[in-house]
């Protein structure tokens, strides 16, 4: 009974602990994105971005939904496209979907990726930049092959919410983060049951393929399963409580939080951008092959930098 109670508690302290640093986060960043949307912050970057759509073969009012997508989230882009009344193929679709999904939600994100140890300058290029490179490759290879030219067709049909005023606003805000808070004490939980039962080794041998190219530990691979299914929130919430309790290195948390930077909510995500028609190969599979293509590069990288730092800084310590 007694050790019931011990691992109740222990329990209750990792959920408390895991949902105040992530709402350290996430409430100034959700103030302040508001702000900046209602001060016209969101129009003036979609001005800036507009010269990019060309590059990327989409029309220049596609900007104002990536740059929407970027500063709030993938439901408030799609909420804006839906509402441009513009078609387009579904090699564009697919071209802008990839785009929205890999640089979303940037502010919230990166400060999560902040808190986990990742610097905001990698976080950005990453993210902005791992899918302008997506989203050009998928436009060249649609150019060169000319498949997927015919109109897509959008089965989207969410309501949004609508808030007549900030205090129903923030009421709004208040029940997200009240679901954020039963999710991540049900995944906590789910977590300590599976290391009881000792089902995490099966999962870190499910990851065992990712694990070798990205050199991350178990414990890393298995906070990544999450991440990857239900979101960089979530996965990043519990990254920066294992770091801080010192079950993940440096090298664990910056590597696994940059993977969840560009692999995460593949659930989620691509069902809201396979609602507007774009090709499932594309957002889903190709967008797995892309980020770990990319991220076996970083960690290679990594890991040659810190073999480099070391072997220079122990001559040193020897003198």
């Amino acid at each position: 009974m007694h050790r019931v109670v011990n691992e109740l508690t222990l329990l209750c302290r990792d959920i408390i602990a895991t949902t105040v640093s992530l709402f350290k986060i996430m409430i100034p960043m959700i103030i302040l994105v508001k702000v900046a949307d209602e001060l016209g912050g969101v129009t003036l970057l979609g001005e800036l971005l507009e010269p990019l759509m060309g590059v990327l073969g989409l029309p220049g009012s596609m900007a104002l939904v990536w740059a929407t997508t970027m500063l709030t989230n993938l439901y408030a882009g799609i909420l804006v496209f839906i509402n441009t009344d513009v078609t387009l193929t579904v090699a564009q679709i697919t071209v802008l979907s990839s785009l929205l999904l890999l640089s979303h939600g940037l502010p919230i994100e990166g400060m999560i990726s902040k808190k986990a140890g990742v610097p905001l300058w990698s976080m950005l290029l990453v993210r902005v930049g791992g899918g302008l490179a997506f989203a050009w490759l998928q436009s060249a290879y649609y150019l060169s092959t000319a498949t997927n030219q015919h109109s897509a067709k959008i089965l989207w049909q969410h309501e949004p919410p609508v808030y007549t005023n900030h205090i129903d606003w923030a009421m709004g805000q208040a029940e997200n983060l009240l679901s954020i808070f039963v999710v991540i004490a049900v995944l906590i939980t789910i977590i300590r049951v599976l290391k009881l039962l000792k089902i995490e080794h099966l999962m870190a041998l499910l990851m065992m393929p990712l694990l070798k190219l990205l050199q991350v530990s178990k414990e890393a691979a298995n906070l990544a399963v999450i991440g990857i299914t239900l979101g960089l929130s979530y996965g990043g919430g519990l990254i920066i409580n294992e770091t801080k309790k010192g079950n993940l290195t440096a090298k664990d948390a910056i590597i696994t939080v940059l993977l969840l930077n560009l692999l995460h909510s593949i659930i989620e995500d691509t069902a809201l951008v396979l609602l507007l028609g774009a090709d499932i190969n594309m957002v889903l599979w190709a967008r797995i092959l892309f980020s770990v293509f990319v991220m076996a590069i970083i960690s290679q990288l990594y890991t040659m930098l810190a073999n480099k730092k070391t072997s220079i800084e122990l001559p040193s310590n020897s003198q």
